[in-house]
Formats: C-alpha cells, structure tokens, sequence
C-alpha cells in the first residue's frame, strides 16, 4: 500500500483570523484532512477564536507568537492590512503560508509579503478560489489552445449591500480590491498576460475594466458586490477564429474547490514545490490592480 506524506503527517497549520469566512471555510477545510490538520487558532477576540477552533478541537493561541510556535503553516483569514502586517513575521519564521487575495491594502503592502516569501523561501499559496476547481481548470486548458481576439467577462454579486461580508475594507475598497484579483487572473490565464489596463466607473458601485494584452487581444471586465442579483455571476466568454469559449460558475460546486485546495497546499508544503497560484502571483495582480487604482 502506498502511504501519501500528509497520510503519515498531516500538515499542522494555524488559523489566523475568526470572521465569517475563517468560519465557513479555512477552519473546516482544514480541519477535514487528511492532509492538513489544523492545530490552533488566533484572532484579536479570544472568544471569536474559541468558537472557530473548539468544533474542530483545536487550540486557542494567546497571541500571534504563540500561534507560530503550534504550526508549521499560517492560514490567514483576515481583512488585506492585518495579513500585510503578519504574513512577512510567519515567513521569517519559516512557516508556508496560504494566503488571501488581495495579499495587502495597497501596492507597497503587497510586495512586502511577496518580498518576505521569496527572501525566505518559503512556500506559499494564494486562495483564488475558482481556480482550484476542475471545471476552471478545463477551461484553461482550452484557452490555451484558442486564438482569442477579444474576451467580455463579469463578476458580480450583493455582498456588500449587507450582511457579514459587508466588511469594513470592502465597503471602502470595492469590487476592483476583492473581486478584481479573480477576474484578472482568469483572463491573464485564459487569454494571455496584460499588458495595459484601464477603468471606469466607481469601484464600489460599478466598475468596468478594459484590459489590453500581450498577443494584441482585448478584454473587457465588469465588476460589481453592490447589485441586487439572485446569486453571484462569474461569466467569462472568449472570442476569436474559432467557437467561442465560454466559462460560467452558475453551475458549478464550489465545496469540489477546497478538497483540491488542501491537497495542493499540503503537497507544496511537504515537496517545498509550489504549482498553484502563489504570492508572486498575488503581487503580479495588485501590480494590474494599482495601474487602475
């Protein structure tokens, strides 16, 4: 029988943050394994942090340093300024990191935790959620081998018209902050990397994108967390000689995404190989993200 490395040792990863999203996802994805296990939890509310770690019988930190000390990853879940500001103290300490988009509040945070991964060499990993579902991945894969002229795409939900995701930093930042790394880094894949980009509109209500290309191909984005719609859309169709290439979420699972996620973070941890997105790339979309800005 042939034994997996996280099947012999779980990867121990610390959970840092106890929001709704700490909650529905980095707690139970984590906590699930068999490749990862999650060992301990901190946030600035202790009480927050109990109830997020107590279902899955993990510890509660007393404070970052702790954390550190009961882990041998950092998984963060926390609004951009705080993962800015703590991300670079777990890569010096060694620990692999998953991280959230966007990596920081602004450009200069960003690279400081891009900066701090590749000083340390440690391994990293971005939490773009769609690409970690075979259906993304599919569609990639035939973006490759299309010759696209032009591409619409589209990102849009309610979120931050109210709820537990109406957070602070996206209510200020928008949709270009939170749901730009997405769309970007779709049509950078899918048709090609960006060479200029431009906006318009106001990225809390309304934002449109236009995206110029290296191959001489053009896109176009819409961005919106402040519309009233049944349920998120995320459209991207690509154009060009031949059928048009179309991928759409309305149908897709995305509890298919964290399985892969896990076994993918854990891989890179134990090989020291990262082959998903990882904080390079986090950088390379907040530098697109700062030309609209």
């Amino acid at each position: 029988m042939t034994f997996s490395p996280w099947t012999r040792r779980p990867v121990e990863v610390g959970l840092v943050g106890a929001g709704p999203w700490a909650r529905a996802m980095h707690a139970r994805i984590l906590a699930a394994g068999p490749e990862t296990r999650l060992t301990a939890v901190w946030a600035r509310r202790a009480e927050a942090a109990h109830a997020t770690a107590s279902p899955y019988g993990a510890d509660v930190a007393g404070s970052f340093e702790e954390l550190l000390d009961r882990c041998e990853a950092v998984a963060f879940a926390v609004p951009p300024a705080v993962q800015a500001g703590l991300a670079p103290l777990a890569a010096r300490r060694g620990k692999a990191l998953l991280l959230e988009k966007p990596l920081g509040p602004d450009l200069d945070a960003a690279r400081r935790v891009a900066d701090a991964v590749a000083d340390s060499g440690v391994v990293s990993q971005l939490v773009l959620t769609k690409r970690y579902h075979p259906v993304t991945r599919a569609f990639l894969a035939a973006a490759r081998d299309a010759e696209v002229s032009g591409a619409r795409s589209r990102y849009l939900h309610g979120a931050f018209r109210g709820g537990e995701f109406a957070t602070g930093w996206r209510l200020e930042q928008g949709a270009l902050l939170d749901l730009g790394p997405h769309l970007l880094d779709l049509l950078d894949a899918a048709v090609g990397p960006v060479k200029a980009i431009r906006g318009t509109g106001d990225s809390r209500t309304w934002l449109e994108l236009t995206c110029e290309h290296e191959n001489g191909a053009v896109s176009q984005a819409s961005l919106s967390g402040a519309v009233n719609v049944p349920r998120a859309v995320t459209r991207v169709e690509l154009f060009g000689a031949g059928e048009p290439l179309v991928y759409d979420t309305s149908e897709i699972d995305h509890e298919e995404c964290w399985p892969v996620l896990r076994r993918e973070f854990a891989t890179a941890v134990r090989t020291g190989v990262t082959t998903a997105p990882d904080a390079a790339r986090g950088l390379y979309l907040q530098e697109l993200i700062a030309r609209v800005a």
